[in-house]
């Protein structure tokens, strides 16, 4: 685990490759995409903590919980009289970030009236407070994050390129946890012991059969719904085990792969992904064995029978 983020798998390496070019840098813009629930603010502070700001605030503003009419105060502050109940003067988010790091959480959703403002600040280092005749100048790295594809709303209008291009200098692609199943059973123990000692009932170990219910699961929801489900097993749990009854989360949709009529397809392609799953959960071939409840000598015969899956284990 690395500043709070758990795996060991390629693509979260990756990430905190990433992560570490970035943070060298004190005032290159990142952009954060993901899908929801994959760990976007966490990378967003991994940055902030690992760059020469960390001392500094790490402001964060969720840009699509802020009514619209709102967020230009939110986020470059407003004198009195500004409009109506503007009663005294009030620091925005990148004043209270200055010499810092702002997190600006779903930059997608901003209007493109006030991108025009996020531009100049990005821009000049200079911004205006609602109702205010004076600029103010800032120091301040900003982290934005998105689960929107921005290349296509630039292309519909609703995003402007300038903008754009001003906030993908380092992106930084936190993949979904689909792509990176060999750390669900990681994040399972991670979260099993977090929520075990926080409702005060240990948790020593996640049961095989556990891990290997949830190495069915698609997870749309990513690594927030993989904790929210590890979660409910421990408040379910009548002692320090999750065991497989306590994992509910709907079932693999194997149907969706099939597309054939021929039932002898439909199974090798069931058996197919069945052992990917299992390989890409335990890239040892014995250990993946055992989570598919076979001997390691099946594996190596249906290894054999499917010879892609054994050159994919093989360049784990």
């Amino acid at each position: 685990m690395t500043l709070g983020i758990v795996g060991q798998s390629r693509a979260i390496r990756d990430v905190i490759r990433r992560i570490d070019l970035v943070a060298a840098s004190c005032s290159s813009t990142a952009l954060i995409t993901g899908e929801t629930g994959t760990g976007k603010e966490l990378v967003a502070r991994a940055v902030h903590t690992r760059s020469a700001r960390c001392e500094r605030p790490f402001i964060k503003v969720n840009c699509a919980a802020i009514p619209e009419h709102l967020l230009e105060s939110e986020l470059f502050g407003h004198v009195r009289g500004a409009f109506t109940g503007a009663v005294g003067h009030k620091r925005g988010k990148f004043a209270l970030a200055h010499r810092g790091s702002i997190f600006l959480d779903e930059v997608g959703t901003i209007s493109v009236g006030l991108q025009s403002k996020l531009l100049r600040v990005l821009q000049e280092r200079e911004f205006e407070p609602v109702g205010a005749e004076r600029t103010e100048q800032v120091d301040v790295r900003v982290i934005a994050a998105t689960n929107r594809d921005l290349y296509h709303l630039v292309s519909e209008g609703r995003f402007q390129a300038d903008l754009f291009y001003r906030l993908h200098v380092v992106p930084i692609v936190v993949p979904p946890l689909r792509e990176r199943l060999s750390d669900v059973p990681i994040l399972a123990a991670h979260f099993a012991d977090t929520h075990g000692r926080r409702n005060g009932k240990p948790i020593d170990a996640v049961a095989d059969e556990a891990i290997a219910a949830l190495l069915q699961h698609d997870w749309p929801g990513n690594v927030r719904e993989l904790e929210n489900t590890i979660e409910r097993a421990v408040v379910l749990a009548n002692g320090p085990v999750i065991t497989a009854d306590l994992i509910t989360v709907p079932a693999a949709n194997f149907a969706s792969g099939a597309t054939s009529l021929k039932l002898r397809h439909n199974l090798e392609w069931i058996e197919r992904e069945t052992i990917r799953r299992a390989l890409a959960a335990a890239p040892v071939k014995h250990q993946a064995a055992r989570l598919l409840g076979i001997s390691p000598r099946a594996l190596a015969y249906y290894l054999a029978k499917h010879p892609p899956l054994d050159r994919a284990a093989l360049q784990q």
